[in-house]
């Protein structure tokens, strides 16, 4: 647990003070989500099936009446009454124990592992919500900025350094934009159910997006030496402890089972004599042993156990392999992000200046409006890139926390 909250502080980015923190939403989610607690009360399940392995085989009684009383030296029987347990080798009930006990465990690392998967859904949904939000505030800008070009166009229109077609094709532009900025609208609504899904919460609850992410200038620190603490790579530990805990029941299974009883039968008087222990009741205490002759079973329970755990290892080193190459992936694409990202601002910096020089000219009556718009075309794409390569940072990077955190 304490190695899940050190993953909770890593994904926090700080954000403006009336901003909904990723960690605090991420906290009431790792409450209120559903899948969540029903892997608790499962756990819960298992550790209360150790409390059942502690028991004993069932008593049996028995009652029994002689229709035909059978005659005895000392009299008629008349009922028979009869008491028998059996009791376990030494050491087979604790053995179960531990067998329930290593299932508990292998159904915790489930825990973790799904708090882990939470924890990752959250941030990503978190970050989706940053990206479309961000989105449509561009295209808002370049909106108005298209209104500006309008405007200017009017007026070039009027001085005859402009024709129609240009203020139609601005407004044909504003047109686009503005359906670009409905279909982003759809998809953070969509993005949103999704988001408050997870903190299990009506669907329509407002999220509050922290207002700016940073791309940061240095490249992070990756300790691959955790991934193999990673939850999914403890569950096969567990999972392998689990047929040991197996096998040594199975050994213990395979010892004979001691019985102890008793025999009570009622014996009548006799009427046509009289002697020492007349109706006297008979009392036999008795011993029984459950010998498993036939034991092929547990060899071959045995044999499965060996197998099943060269299994677990074989997934093991498959999934560590697998965890690997996710890991490798996310690093490299996080290196990405941050090279995109910088070259979308060069690219930025530079459609800027060049829309700057075609505004000027407006003053020596050679404004092409084709051109700019062309040039605030290319302002938009590179300002949507940049957007789009800060949350792939923080996508990969809330992989790299999945894994090695």
């Amino acid at each position: 647990m304490k190695r899940l909250y050190i993953f909770l502080l890593t994904v926090l980015i700080c954000g403006i003070s009336n901003a909904q923190k990723l960690d605090l939403l991420i906290e009431e989610a790792l409450i209120k989500n559903p899948e969540i607690q029903a892997f608790e009360l499962k756990y819960q399940v298992a550790t209360e099936k150790v409390n059942e392995a502690n028991t004993l085989p069932n008593t049996q009684l028995g009652v029994g009446y002689f229709a035909s009383e059978p005659e005895t030296r000392t009299g008629p029987q008349r009922f028979k009454i009869s008491a028998k347990q059996m009791l376990p080798f030494f050491g087979a009930i604790t053995a179960r124990e531990n067998y329930l006990n290593s299932l508990a465990d292998a159904l915790y690392e489930d825990i973790a592992i799904a708090k882990r998967r939470l924890v990752a859904s959250v941030s990503r949904s978190y970050y989706n919500l940053y990206a479309l939000n961000e989105k449509q505030v561009v295209l808002a800008q370049n909106f108005q900025l298209l209104k500006t070009h309008e405007a200017l166009a009017l007026s070039a229109v009027e001085v005859g350094k402009a024709s129609a077609v240009d203020v139609l094709r601005i407004q044909m532009r504003q047109n686009e934009l503005e359906q670009m900025k409905q279909v982003l609208g759809q998809d953070y609504l969509a993005e949103r159910t999704n988001f408050n899904k997870l903190l299990n919460r009506d669907k329509a609850t407002t999220v509050i997006i922290e207002s700016e992410f940073l791309m940061p200038t240095d490249d992070e620190f990756v300790n691959s030496s955790n991934l193999v603490l990673h939850p999914e790579l403890l569950k096969y530990d567990k999972l392998y402890n689990s047929v040991s805990q197996t096998e040594l029941l199975n050994q213990k299974e395979s010892n004979p089972m001691l019985g102890f009883g008793l025999d009570y039968i009622g014996v009548s008087e006799r009427t046509d004599a009289d002697f020492i222990d007349n109706g006297k009741n008979i009392i036999m205490p008795m011993l029984s042993l459950s010998i498993p002759i036939f034991n092929k079973k547990y060899k071959s329970k045995s044999k499965q156990n060996e197998l099943i755990q060269q299994e677990i290892l074989a997934q093991k080193e498959g999934r560590l392999n697998k965890l690997e190459s996710l890991l490798d992936k996310a690093v490299k694409s996080s290196n990405s992000a941050q090279i995109s990202y910088n070259t979308q601002t060069k690219n930025l910096k530079q459609a800027k200046d060049a829309e700057a020089i075609l505004l000027k000219n407006y003053e020596t009556g050679t404004i092409d409006f084709e051109d700019i718009l062309d040039i605030q075309e290319l302002e938009l794409k590179f300002q949507m890139n940049q957007i789009e390569s800060i949350k792939n940072y923080y996508l990969q990077q809330t992989i790299i926390n999945y894994l090695t955190n």
